[in-house]
């Protein structure tokens, strides 16, 4: 099953949009109360990220189920106004390790899809803060072409090391609850793939 797909634009309605197509997909594939709470909690984390990933990017979202298995997909097209002023201010944010807004799983998955958007290779000197982040969760999934980002590949290697991206992912929803967490590259579209089983 997939669901309608959401053209997403950065507002109230739009959002909500979001939240209301994840409810509709628990009910069509008939979740208990608790799953839907979890599904819905993870719909809610993606959303918090999208507004400013929304600011420089036209996106789409739609959720694909196979039984109790679940999918919310979030698929990003750089905007063609993307300006050299606000690449700069998204380098800005992960430069310094210090900076609360690369702190957290879901920030740092936001700031991953936004170097994505931005051409990732170039600007990885740039942003120190974020390139063990990035590089630690690299992997190969086959339905991307190029190499992708996945929560799951980072977390094996945090747990090895214990310090502060281990605090991080005990203190995440996503990481929590979500199976995995997927960013990628498709042409010149960044995807994130929330992925969930119940």
């Amino acid at each position: 099953m997939k669901t309608d797909i959401i053209a997403l634009e950065n507002t109230a309605q739009s959002l909500e949009a979001v939240l209301k197509e994840t409810e509709k997909a628990s009910a069509w594939c008939g979740l208990e109360k608790k799953p839907a709470g979890r599904l819905r909690l993870l719909a809610e984390e993606l959303v918090g990220m999208l507004p400013e990933l929304l600011s420089f990017s036209r996106g789409e979202f739609w959720i694909e189920a196979d039984g109790k298995s679940f999918e919310l997909h979030t698929a990003l097209t750089p905007a063609t106004a993307l300006t050299a002023d606000l690449r700069e201010k998204l380098l800005a944010v992960a430069s310094d390790g210090k900076n609360a807004a690369a702190k957290g799983v879901m920030n740092k998955i936001r700031l991953a899809a936004s170097f994505m958007l931005l051409d990732y290779e170039q600007s990885a000197a740039m942003m120190p803060a974020m390139n063990e982040f990035y590089h630690d969760g690299m992997t190969n999934v086959s339905f991307f072409p190029s190499a992708s980002w996945s929560m799951n590949a980072w977390r094996i290697k945090a747990e090895g090391a214990k310090g502060e991206a281990w605090d991080e992912l005990e203190k995440s929803i996503v990481a929590n609850i979500a199976d995995d967490v997927i960013v990628g590259v498709q042409g010149k579209r960044v995807d994130i793939i929330v992925k969930k089983s119940f």
